[in-house]
C-alpha cells in the first residue's frame, strides 16, 4: 500500500502558480507577451514582475516557451503500481538527462562554428590589412 509519504513530490498537484505557468507555455510566447501588456496596462507591478519573471526563467530568449516546462517532469499521478511508478521516474529522468546532453552538445556546436566564423573573419581582415 502506498502512504502520502511514498509519493515523490513531482506527483503533488500544481498549486495555482504552477497551473497559471503551464497554460501560458502551452499558448506560447504571445500568451507570455500578452499577459505582460495586460499586467503592465491595468497594474503595472503584476506586468513588472510578469517581464521580470519571463527575463529570470529565460522565457523570453529561447524558441520555445515549452523548453522551461519539459525541464520539470509532468505532474502524474501514481498508478498504484510502485515497480511501474519507478520504472516510469527512471524512464523520465533518462529522457531529461538526454535532452539536457542533447542541449549541451547543440551548444558545443554552435560555439564551434561560431569561433570557426570568427577566426575566418579575423583572417580575412589580416589578409585586407596586409
Amino acid at each position: 500500500m502506498t502512504t502520502a509519504a511514498d509519493i515523490p513530490a513531482s506527483f503533488a498537484k500544481p498549486n495555482w502558480f504552477e497551473r497559471s505557468e503551464g497554460w501560458l507555455d502551452r499558448k506560447g510566447k504571445g500568451a507570455w507577451i500578452g499577459a505582460t501588456v495586460l499586467g503592465l496596462i491595468f497594474f503595472w507591478p503584476v506586468g513588472l514582475a510578469l517581464l521580470a519573471y519571463m527575463i529570470w526563467s529565460k522565457k523570453m530568449f529561447t524558441s520555445s516557451c515549452n523548453s522551461h516546462r519539459r525541464a520539470h517532469r509532468m505532474h502524474w499521478k501514481t498508478s498504484g503500481n510502485s515497480a511501474f511508478d519507478a520504472y516510469r521516474m527512471d524512464t523520465l529522468d533518462r529522457l531529461a538527462q538526454e535532452q539536457k546532453d542533447f542541449e549541451e552538445f547543440m551548444n558545443r556546436l554552435r560555439k564551434a562554428k561560431d569561433k570557426a566564423e570568427f577566426d575566418e573573419f579575423l583572417n580575412e581582415r589580416d589578409k585586407q590589412n596586409a
